[in-house]
């Protein structure tokens, strides 16, 4: 019998799983055993971070009782990722991802150690704190968009949209356990633990990538890496490359606009007091609809079947606008709620399909530096846009909530156009019939 008589086990698993639909389409990333593990790692290391979050804006408030020190907290340890994501996603590129990863990780549990001896000591001072949270953004511009392309090559094309969306569920989760966390350990045993915490929830991750390494068909062909190394590593490359595919240029503003819409901790509080009249536990409960939102509109991403349609991207992307405007002018309190329910739903299914399009559009020689530029995007611009919000929030809560809304609206409008298009070729997919194999035969790894 000839070797081709019949379809390959992977084609047939393969067919099984386009045929999936809802829950069990969502949720089938996790049928691959690897994916299980930096599932579960990505809960402790993500938990970790919103902990310290918490904790290092507690520290810098009790330090200097200013709130412009919050702000230049936020600003020294995001800028390093949108003046640096490119490179590192050139980085991502050039080097062997998994042994990147191990670095970040490793240098992760190294910072969030110092500032938990800092801080245990006494010794802490201002200065070191946005020292090492400057230090800890230019880790995290590295290791960001090479995380992303990690899990591309841990679940290949057919599974990635179930793993970005369950990376939203685990985010959204994050940002309920992190800060529940964080109150705990600040309010029993004080600031320090908050950071070793962190540090000791980068460990099952660089346990996960010492222990899973990549099997030999997921790594690239010669020729590939050969040309990857040719391609250069600067932001104006990386730039040009997104610039020549309308759907991931597309993509990319629409990420900018939503920064604003992910960092609602600017505009919140005075819209919350100012406008709503609630208390902080009523400003809490508006935060948390946010979060319960998200995770149902996380699933509906994670349950698409192959490439997400532009032509949803920009419905999801205007639908968002409409939410938080709505939410921003509502008369009555439970609409503001309402609004910023389905502002959550409608924003986490947008970002989630809009991250899957771009990887899936960018092929594997080019995949780290078009998620560089995406950092860029989501979230190295909450420097400026949270600045311009602050801005604007000052003079009008209801303006200052409402521009992340027309942002997103006018994002919408902007790349209407682009994202009609399905799909076509474009100048950089550049990913061969031996990668398509390697992804097929991937998403069958430890069903």
């Amino acid at each position: 019998m000839s070797k081709t008589a019949q379809p390959p086990v992977s084609d047939l698993i393969e067919i099984g799983q386009i045929n999936e639909r809802g829950l069990r389409r969502a949720i089938h990333a996790l049928r691959d055993r690897r994916y299980r593990w930096w599932f579960v790692c990505q809960i402790f290391s993500s938990s970790g971070a919103m902990t310290q979050s918490v904790a290092q804006s507690w520290l810098v408030f009790r330090l200097t009782g200013h709130t412009f020190d919050l702000g230049v907290l936020g600003i020294v340890t995001w800028a390093p990722v949108l003046l640096g994501a490119a490179w590192g996603g050139a980085l991502a590129d050039r080097l062997d991802r998994r042994h990147l990863m191990m670095a970040t990780q490793a240098l992760f549990v190294v910072l969030n150690a110092v500032q938990a001896v800092l801080v245990g000591t006494g010794r802490i001072e201002l200065w070191m704190i946005f020292t090492l949270a400057a230090l800890n953004g230019a880790v995290m511009a590295v290791d960001s968009p090479t995380r992303q392309v990690y899990v591309f090559q841990l679940v290949g094309r057919e599974r990635l949209a179930s793993a970005v969306g369950l990376f939203e569920v685990v985010i959204n989760a994050a940002r309920v356990l992190g800060p529940a966390v964080g109150g705990i350990l600040l309010a029993a045993v004080g600031t320090a633990p908050c950071f070793v915490f962190n540090a000791a929830s980068y460990l099952p991750m660089l346990w996960m990538l010492w222990h899973f390494r990549p099997d030999p068909q997921d790594r690239e062909p010669a020729g590939e890496r050969a040309t990857r190394t040719r391609l250069g590593s600067g932001l104006l490359e990386g730039l040009r490359l997104v610039w020549r595919e309308p759907a991931i240029r597309s993509c990319i503003l629409i990420a900018t606009a939503a920064s604003m819409v992910f960092n609602l901790g600017i505009p919140a509080p005075p819209f919350a007091s100012r406008v709503l009249h609630l208390g902080g536990g009523g400003y809490g409960a508006l935060m948390a609809v946010f979060g319960l939102g998200a995770l149902p509109g996380a699933l509906m991403a994670a349950s698409a079947r192959g490439e997400p349609d532009g032509r949803l991207l920009r419905v999801l992307a205007l639908l968002t606008g409409i939410a938080v405007v709505a939410t921003a002018y509502s008369p009555w309190v439970p609409g503001s709620f309402v609004g910023l329910a389905l502002a959550g739903f409608f924003s986490i299914w947008l970002i989630a399909a809009a991250n899957t399009l771009v990887q899936l559009r960018a092929g594997p020689a080019l995949r780290g530096r078009v998620m560089g530029i995406w950092t860029m995007a989501l979230p190295g611009s909450y420097p400026v846009s949270g600045l311009l919000v602050a801005l604007v929030s000052g003079a009008s809560p209801r303006a200052g909530f409402s521009l992340a809304g027309l942002a997103m609206v006018a994002a919408a409008v902007a790349t209407w156009g682009a994202l009609a298009i399905r799909t076509s070729g474009n100048a950089f997919l550049t990913d061969t019939s031996q990668q398509r194999t390697t992804d097929e035969t991937r998403s069958g790894h430890g069903t």
